[in-house]
């Protein structure tokens, strides 16, 4: 599980990075660079990371599960992902 004070701030990104969209794409169409600059850090889409919904964790996470592979593999063997089986041959 990861701390909550890095899944908390990680939020917060989300939230700029929202609360400025339309000025970004604004600026982006202008070429106003400079503007660009003058917005904060964590206004920008690329600060924000891919963190699993159950625990947090940022590495090995699954974009079509939106889960790291430790709660996939977890989910995925009790049988709690539907469609998911796994896998002999």
């Amino acid at each position: 599980m990861a701390k909550t004070s890095w899944i908390a701030r990680n939020e917060k990104k989300a939230k700029t990075v929202a609360k400025y969209a339309e000025l970004r794409l604004k600026l982006k169409q202008e070429k106003d660079y400079i503007g660009l600059t003058m917005l904060p850090r964590n206004a920008s889409p690329t600060r924000l990371v891919n963190r699993c919904q159950a625990t947090g964790r940022r590495r090995a996470f699954l974009r079509r599960f939106k889960l790291s592979r430790i709660s996939f593999r977890e989910l995925a063997n009790a049988g709690m992902i539907p469609g998911v089986t796994k896998s002999s041959w």
